[in-house]
């Protein structure tokens, strides 16, 4: 679970993931809650989540593996 600074767990509004885009890609994120960030598969970037604000600044963002983008459990998106 993902907390935020002041401790609380952070939550992404589904209205606002579905608007969202990689700025990269300009393809679809999809929120993984355990570590609050915001995943594009296709970039395999984790974008990180600060006191419930995306930062959507590639040179912000955590390279993730292919093992972690085909692990599509533990991440969630628009319903």
């Amino acid at each position: 679970m993902a907390d935020g600074r002041d401790g609380k767990k952070i939550d992404v509004d589904r209205r606002l993931l579905e608007l969202l885009a990689c700025p990269l890609t300009k393809g679809p994120l999809a929120w993984d809650p355990e570590r609050g960030e915001l995943i594009s598969r296709v970039a395999k970037l984790a974008y990180p989540v600060r006191d419930g604000i995306p930062v959507m600044l590639p040179s912000e963002a955590r390279a993730i593996s292919a093992e972690d983008v085909l692990s599509p459990p533990r991440l969630g998106g628009p319903s």
